[in-house]
């Protein structure tokens, strides 16, 4: 996967247009009016903002609206800076960082509000990606993560091997595959083209769970690529063409070529960055790769558009303790 054009916004220019927390107020306070301040209590849009206090006030019932309601920084105690900072060490590297890493760059002392501050993010990340079908011609298979189950009763039972362990958790994979013209194939490379990707952690591999999840993820217009297995048995009934290839373990990679290309780069990713994942925050880190995934070719736009969805959405992450 090439990359080569997400690390574009340097240190340098990131400081230079954000110097300290008042440059990030003015951003965000900025942002919102153009795109419109909605009182939640009585639905109006003309709003007079309070300098002072920061804030917007209805005209209509004098609702009280934050600089930050109902952003992912909603609530948060945290500096603007922290956001605006941690968003753009997110988006200049094609990896990621962790939760202590990123407490050391911004040289807080708790870990706990960086952690959840990350998680938040991601979370905004997820919720982008779900606004979108996958469409036209789709690569569909599943994969096996390692992860630490967090469930202290499962920790007890005997330990299964292979696919069906609880060490592994189940990952549908959806990615748009689009073959390449026989003109301009160039040699070494793949003869599919990668679009888009999704990926959904789910309960089991069965092909009621399997065809559930993709009836979301994909368009029902769409040409379903994938193997044999009976996890796909049910699909040919809801999408336009579903083509089930026979194929041996060892092939699978010719036939799925790019989601087997992306599932080996998140595995990665994640076994470079974390020495060890819970299973109920996999789905986090996988929206983080799938959202750079998906950006892979916006360069200097990417810390921009990460910074448009933290103004869009609240968070679906809650707060807890960190174990």
């Amino acid at each position: 996967i090439n990359y080569q054009n997400l690390v574009k916004m340097k240190l340098i220019e990131f400081s230079k247009r954000f110097p300290d927390e008042a440059s990030c107020e003015e951003y965000l306070k900025n942002h919102r009016e153009k795109v419109g301040v909605v009182c939640k209590r009585c639905g109006g849009h003309q709003q007079i903002w309070d300098k002072y206090n920061k804030c917007w006030i209805c005209k209509k019932c004098g609702h009280k609206t934050t600089l930050t309601a109902d952003t992912v920084m909603h609530n948060s105690k945290l500096p603007l800076m922290y956001w605006f900072t941690a968003i753009h060490l997110l988006t200049s590297t094609r990896k990621t960082f962790s939760a202590l890493e990123m407490q050391r760059q911004l040289g807080h002392k708790r870990y706990q509000p960086i952690w959840e501050m990350m998680h938040k993010l991601r979370s905004v990340m997820g919720q982008r990606d779900t606004t979108y079908q996958l469409s036209e011609s789709i690569e569909l298979d599943e994969a096996f993560f390692s992860t630490e189950n967090s469930d202290e009763t499962k920790k007890q039972e005997k330990r299964k091997a292979g696919a069906g362990s609880q060490r592994k958790s189940k990952v549908l994979v959806m990615i748009e595959s689009k073959a390449v013209p026989e003109n301009k194939q160039k040699k070494g490379k793949k003869d599919r083209k990668s679009g888009h990707i999704k990926m959904k952690v789910v309960p089991d591999v069965q092909a009621c769970t399997v065809t559930e999840v993709s009836k979301v993820a994909v368009a029902a217009d769409s040409r379903i690529i994938t193997d044999d297995s009976r996890s796909h048995t049910k699909l040919k009934g809801y999408f336009k063409e579903v083509y089930p290839i026979k194929t041996l373990p060892e092939q699978a990679s010719k036939i799925l070529p790019w989601v087997h290309t992306a599932i080996s780069n998140a595995k990665s990713l994640l076994l470079d960055m974390y020495h060890g994942i819970k299973d109920e925050f996999l789905q986090s880190y996988l929206d983080e790769f799938c959202w750079k995934f998906n950006r892979r070719s916006f360069g200097d736009r990417l810390f921009d558009r990460l910074l448009v969805a933290a103004m869009s959405y609240r968070p679906m992450f809650q707060h807890r303790i960190y174990d």
